[in-house]
This record gives C-alpha cells, sequence and structure tokens, in this order.
C-alpha cells in the first residue's frame, strides 16, 4: 500500500523539468543557417538536405505530370462501344 502512496511522487517527478537539463540549440542553428557562405538555406545542412530537396523537387514535378495526363485523359471524349 505504501508503494501504491508514491505513485503520483514518482510520476511528478519524471514529467518535471528539473529532471531533465536540455540545452537550448537554437542560437547554434540561426547562426550557422544566417552565416553568408554563398549558399541557399536549403542546401547549408549538407548532403541530406541536398538529398531531401531533390526528392521532393522530383516527386513534385512527377505528381504534377500525372495530374496533367490525368485532367488530359479526362477532356477527351469517351469512344462509344
Amino acid at each position: 500500500m505504501n508503494r501504491l502512496l508514491k505513485v503520483p511522487i514518482v510520476a511528478s517527478r519524471a514529467f518535471s523539468s528539473s529532471s531533465r537539463h536540455l540545452r537550448n540549440k537554437v542560437p547554434e542553428a540561426q547562426k550557422f543557417f544566417q552565416e553568408d557562405n554563398g549558399l541557399p538555406v536549403h542546401i547549408k545542412g549538407g548532403t541530406t538536405d541536398v538529398l531531401l530537396y531533390r526528392a521532393t523537387m522530383a516527386l513534385t514535378l512527377a505528381g504534377t505530370c500525372y495530374s496533367l495526363y490525368w485532367l488530359l485523359v479526362a477532356s477527351m471524349p469517351q469512344k462509344k462501344s
């Protein structure tokens, strides 16, 4: 029974902000992305950012072409059988 009375205390410690010390990384990221090194912001993160950017552009282009194809198909008159 004594253990059951300690459950709220243990639970509050688990979610307490004083139990974990998180470091704020935002100022470091701001310095990194705002420095003027001639690169666009979508490439400053390195190879991973470049790959994600290119994959996003490829999917966008493929989706646009696919949509235009089906708009063209839908605009054609249907053949009577």
